[in-house]
């Protein structure tokens, strides 16, 4: 693997990091999201998934986002009659959201984010040093 490849493989890297982190974000931004009619669906957590893909020219093997989908997991209610949302006996469906599991996630994002980083930084620098001793 040539060292292009390698920058390439960890900028891939990064740039899927960043989509987790701003999926996340998104997730924690809506996590009291709730309907706004009575009986309505609140906000529902999204969830991305990766695959790998191969660069056939080269044969390094990436990483790309396959889908960024739903988090099919069922709906909390908590009793809260005077909200719009309370449906007939004063219960109102709470988004699928897990705070800590959000949390957790942005730093795995983050961790991961930081090592392609840092194997950009390396690849770099060994690209300079080779280029130094050419001269």
């Amino acid at each position: 693997m040539d060292f292009s490849s390698t920058m390439g493989v960890s900028a891939d890297g990064m740039r899927v990091q960043a989509q987790r982190l701003r999926v996340a974000a998104e997730n924690l931004a809506n996590k009291d999201t709730t309907g706004t009619t009575p009986g309505a669906n609140p906000y529902r957590r999204k969830t991305i998934t990766f695959k790998e893909a191969l660069d056939q020219e080269s044969g390094a093997s990436s990483v790309k986002v396959k889908e960024i989908g739903q988090d099919q997991t069922p709906f909390e209610t908590r009793y809260d009659p005077s909200h719009p949302a309370a449906d007939a006996q004063g219960y109102v469906k709470m988004p699928n959201v897990n705070s800590m599991v959000e949390i957790m996630d942005t730093h795995e994002a983050q961790h991961s984010y930081e090592a392609n980083l840092n194997t950009m930084q390396i690849t770099r620098s060994m690209l300079t040093r080779t280029i130094n001793l050419m001269k």
